[in-house]
């Protein structure tokens, strides 16, 4: 068994190999593999069902680690998406001359080694791998165990569409889901550029904490949606159940829903009726406690639980007098990822809009929006929350850093 160093000093100097591969190669190896999704989906599945098989049948992750014939067709039309964007290495961002005769240019140059931490979500191992690939970056994956059958599927695939295309396989390697391997990655500064954590925010805060190499935050998402005074009632309703009940477990799915005063009465009234069809679960303070008095999934919320990324079919709801309440609640529970104002007052949605710091604002629409494919950037490798770098859906454009070039003819400084 290869040890976690050897790999990770294999997926280095792949990287090197990988820098001179012609752009048009990677753009060809990557079509193929979305045309090979399609034939080895049979292969993909039969691992997923042995991953889904340790799982209990009723944990909401589930959601997350499950694939089948439609999530696979994504999959390949997601990298489909990625061959096609322009690689953003190797681009002339400034050139001129200085006042000495040199001539200077900034070109933009891969990362170098990406690492990717991520919980149980096969279909990221495939957007990482495309991502990098077509940034010339080498990465290097470690999953959850929760995934570890899938995932080894997945790089099977992919190594050999990497081999058949005289690309070095080394450079997108699968390391070991044990626990042990994240230490390991924490000290490698010298053959790792980056590391990404993409999960829970636990596991973006161990990393965080522990990690010698730079960090690159993604993933969690507290996310509101605020209902104001002037809201149409049946376009908030709409956007309040699309963005809990469409994909409870992913991280731009609403946590919380913040409504006026002025409209709660009423607004509550009808959102536990479409609410109830789903068995949404509402954790409620008192104000809004009393007025869905009789939902059946109701429960007194607890401070804690307006911090909470509940990741199913669960959230809090608070009332607020108005918009000053609304935003305070924001900045004090916000993880920064993506908010949301329901109204048909330009002045209060351009208020929300301008002082809400998170990566993502919206005025009258889903958070579930919050994609690096819906944003047309063909995946992402997730969402980040920071404010260095990358902020929004990390993807194929962000995946590099810039180089300064200098051609002289013999010039010193004085």
């Amino acid at each position: 068994m290869k040890t976690v160093g050897s790999l990770i000093l294999k997926t280095y100097k792949a990287s090197e190999a990988l820098r001179k591969v012609p752009d048009r190669q990677i753009v060809l190896t990557l079509e193929k593999l979305a045309d090979a999704l399609k034939s080895a989906s049979p292969y993909i599945l039969r691992a997923n069902k042995k991953d889904l098989a340790r799982k209990e049948k009723d944990d909401p992750r589930n959601d997350r680690l499950i694939l089948n014939e439609q999530r696979i067709g994504s999959i390949a039309e997601s990298i489909r998406k990625v061959s096609r964007l322009p690689n953003p290495s190797g681009k002339i961002l400034e050139k001129r001359v200085l006042g000495n005769g040199i001539e200077l240019e900034k070109r933009s140059v891969p990362l170098g080694v990406v690492a990717a931490i991520y919980e149980s979500r096969p279909n990221v191992t495939f957007d990482i791998a495309a991502l990098c690939l077509r940034s010339m970056n080498a990465c290097l994956l470690k999953g959850s165990i929760d995934a570890e059958n899938t995932n080894k599927a997945a790089l099977s695939i992919i190594r050999k569409l990497l081999l058949e295309n005289g690309l070095p396989p080394d450079c997108i390697t699968l390391l070991p889901s044990g626990r042990e391997t994240v230490q390991e990655l924490f000290k490698a500064t010298k053959y790792v550029d980056v590391i990404i954590p993409r999960g829970s925010d636990s596991l973006i805060r161990y990393v965080r904490k522990n990690s010698l190499v730079p960090v690159i935050e993604t993933g969690a998402g507290v996310c509101h949606v605020y209902v104001e005074e002037h809201a149409s009632m049946q376009k908030a309703l709409n956007i309040v159940v699309n963005a809990k009940v469409s994909r409870p477990s992913v991280c731009n799915a609403m946590d919380t829903v913040l409504v006026d005063r002025k409209i709660a009465p009423e607004f509550l009234q009808r959102l536990q009726e479409l609410f109830g069809a789903y068995e949404v679960e509402i954790f409620a303070e008192k104000n809004a406690y009393t007025l869905l008095k009789g939902y059946p999934y109701l429960k007194k919320a607890r401070p804690a639980d307006f911090g909470r990324e509940f990741l199913s079919l669960k959230c809090a709801v608070k009332i607020v007098n108005n918009i000053d309440q609304a935003l305070s609640h924001i900045r004090e529970y916000s993880t920064k990822h993506s908010e949301a104002i329901v109204s048909e007052n330009r002045e209060a949605c351009e208020r929300f809009l301008n002082e809400v710091d998170a990566a993502t604002v919206y005025m009258n629409a889903s958070t579930r929006f919050t994609d690096g494919e819906e944003f047309g950037l063909g995946a992402e490798i997730g969402i980040s929350t920071q404010k260095l770098h990358a902020r929004g859906p990390f993807a194929l454009e962000k995946l590099v850093t810039e180089k300064w070039i200098l051609r002289g003819e013999g010039q010193v400084r004085k």
